[in-house]
């Protein structure tokens, strides 16, 4: 630890927690250059907006990027090399985020790559062509590109080479009470990896400090931890798509129920939208509940709440939601697990 006067002083404490977080990840050829070519962070220190931009990965922060600059007036393309936008969410959501999206004018390639051989610039902006499928090309153009293909985390230069501490995939690696394998030094949040949101950060931060204080703690499953998407229309989600919840050899039902029957869905100016629950039809646990609409990610908080209790889609539909609220969602989608929904 350096002080103002530059002396410095070793700190040796009992216990440790990194929690050093993690950086935009750099696509190897569309390496930010201040100019041209940005990630996330740059495009925060943008002092004036693109008229066209090209995004490079159609996952959550790509596309509150594309939904954002739409908003501004920006011509937007999305290149995504996956078969659909959001690929770790559930196919009907990522499916209608991109319809909606697409409605307002973004522009989307999928199961597209980005061909970083043929980058190149002028006095007008970029030029780079994009693989679509086996034998078919495009050439995109557009003033300033951003490149949002995920995050590493920032593991380099913190002294863990002087230690037992592991790293997987990039990632420092933890047991279930976030120890590394020094035991008394923890890790939570980005540079583990996993759910890298700040919610999650803060609760592995909690779980650590109680664990080293000898309190008796359980390990929240990533599974668990709800997932939100700050576009236009937001999205959230917790548990399992219904993809891998089928994958996980589950027997699923599913309900769903649209916000356009939501009286104040309407109210707040927006019919677009859903909520789908998946639950287990052997034993009625809630598998997965994933929503796209009008502020869904308050509403993910309910559906956060049912999982911890083990709630089942009854119990859930049986509660009195208040009327007019957008709050309804849940219980009808709920109730439409059983084809017992009432508001439509």
């Amino acid at each position: 630890m350096e002080f103002e006067d530059g002396e410095m002083d070793t700190v040796v404490p009992t216990n440790l927690i990194i929690a050093t977080g993690s950086r935009p990840r750099v696509l190897p050829g569309l390496e930010p250059d201040g100019k041209f070519i940005m990630s996330s962070d740059e495009a925060l220190r943008m002092d004036e907006l693109p008229a066209s931009l090209i995004i490079v990965g159609g996952g959550v922060i790509g596309l509150e990027w594309a939904s954002m600059l739409n908003d501004f007036g920006v011509d937007i393309t999305v290149v995504e090399a996956a078969a659909h936008v959001l690929p770790a969410e559930d196919e009907d959501v990522a499916k209608e985020m991109q319809r909606l999206l697409s409605k307002r004018g973004v522009r989307f390639l999928t199961g597209a790559t980005v061909l970083t051989e043929t980058y190149n610039t002028d006095q007008e902006g970029i030029q780079i062509d994009v693989q679509l499928g086996d034998d078919k090309q495009e050439t995109l153009r557009a003033e300033k590109m951003l490149v949002s293909v995920g995050r590493q985390a920032n593991v380099e230069n913190i002294g863990l080479e002087n230690t037992d501490i592991k790293l997987e995939r990039g990632f420092i690696a933890v047991n279930k009470q976030l120890q590394t394998g020094e035991g008394h030094i923890y890790a939570i949040g980005d540079c583990i990896g996993g759910l890298q949101l700040a919610h999650a950060a803060s609760h592995e931060g909690i779980l650590a400090v109680d664990h080293l204080a000898g309190e008796t703690v359980h390990a929240v499953e990533s599974h668990r931890i709800p997932r939100c998407v700050y576009t236009r229309p937001e999205a959230a989600s917790i548990g399992f798509t219904e993809r891998e919840a089928k994958e996980r050899g589950y027997d699923i039902k599913t309900g769903k129920f649209p916000f356009s029957a939501i009286g104040k869905s309407l109210i707040h100016g927006s019919r677009d939208g859903f909520v789908k629950v998946i639950a287990d039809a052997k034993t009625n646990d809630i598998l997965g509940v994933h929503m796209i609409g009008t502020h869904v990610t308050e509403l993910i908080a309910e559906a956060s709440l049912a999982q911890m209790l083990d709630a089942t889609p009854w119990e859930v539909g049986q509660t009195i939601h208040p009327h007019p609220s957008l709050s309804e969602i849940m219980g009808e989608a709920m109730l439409a697990v059983d084809g017992k929904a009432i508001g439509m």
